[in-house]
């Protein structure tokens, strides 16, 4: 066990002047308070090392209380304030997934340390890791609370990014000139709007994170940043609440085709219907088989019989036309 948390576990120490990443080979070696001006960046692929957490957290006299927190396997949307540290969780989108599957993350967070812990292995912070390798930017200047921003606005990126793609995707498929009212078509727009649902709930999810580290109060911690997320997360929800309603109005517009056709099926049924009503009246009465009827006995019976029934569909026609029905 331990030997596998420590190949997923790799530790990144900086400052202004100086940056170092390492690995370890023995659990001893995780030392977070080491006296050294600089601030360290944790990583740790896995959730289900709590004999490991136990140690460490033993061994760098943190809050006890973080062995409760990351003894449970799933949790809620959490900002929990400690001794001198805080602990948060969330679930993040694994937008490479068609499927748009989820993974736990969590932050343990001081003024000089952040500790990740992440369910699965790969995410979307080697642009953080090249900037703290190449000290590019600001970032080897700050502590801890720079490095929650810059990895909470990397999933925020990520987010926004890959709606955009799929935007893009989706406004092609999903053209207003091309909408059809068929099976293939409404089965597009639900899986679209299917896959905002889980942008918005995961969007959501991550603002109110944001919203509760805002109210954060450690020394050494600053929350200035998180505003800026903040009002990210709300542009993106606005943006996937606009093309919701988009959706919803194709639906809607789906649904009026349908029903407009029908109404034309149904008109065009009962125009043929009320033309043929009086055809099959004249029909049924010199149908009968009684022997006093007239008009049978007539030379010219038959032909006056065709003749009214033209007579009376020219009439029929005319009229429906006069009131525009057709």
């Amino acid at each position: 066990m331990e030997n596998d948390f420590l190949n997923n576990t790799t530790i990144i120490k900086y400052s202004e002047k100086d940056y170092e990443k390492t690995k370890f080979s023995s659990l001893s070696e995780i030392i977070f308070a080491d006296n050294s001006n600089t601030t360290k960046w944790l990583n740790t692929y896995g959730i289900k090392f709590q004999d490991v957490y136990k140690k460490i957290i033993y061994q760098n006299k943190l809050d006890d209380f973080l062995i409760k927190l990351l003894s449970d396997e799933e949790h809620p949307n959490k900002v929990i304030l400690l001794d001198n540290l805080f602990f948060v969780t969330t679930r993040v989108l694994i937008t490479e997934s068609n499927k748009l599957d989820s993974e736990q993350m969590i932050f343990i967070v001081s003024a000089d340390f952040l500790w990740s812990i992440q369910e699965k292995t790969g995410d979307y912070f080697n642009w953080i890791r090249e900037r703290l390798e190449g000290n590019k930017g600001i970032v080897r200047k700050k502590k801890a609370d720079y490095l929650l921003f810059l990895l909470l606005e990397s999933i925020i990126d990520n987010y926004q990014d890959t709606y955009e793609e799929n935007a893009e995707l989706s406004a092609d498929k999903l053209n207003s000139t091309h909408i059809k009212p068929t099976p293939e078509f409404t089965s597009l727009v639900e899986k679209r709007k299917q896959e905002l649902f889980n942008f918005k709930k995961a969007t959501l999810s991550l603002r109110d994170t944001i919203v509760k580290l805002e109210k954060i109060e450690i020394d050494g911690f600053n929350v200035k940043y998180f505003s800026e997320l903040k009002e990210q997360t709300n542009n993106l929800v606005s943006n996937i609440d606009f093309e919701l309603q988009e959706l919803e109005s194709k639906i809607n517009l789906i649904f009026s085709i349908q029903g407009h056709r029908l109404n034309e099926v149904m008109k065009t049924l009962t125009i043929l219907s009320v033309v043929f009503i009086p055809l099959t009246f004249l029909a049924g009465i010199y149908g009968m088989n009684f022997e006093n009827i007239p008009e049978l006995k007539l030379k010219y019976g038959y032909f006056i019989l065709l003749g009214i029934m033209v007579l009376v569909t020219i009439i029929s026609v005319w009229y429906f036309k006069r009131k525009k029905w057709f």
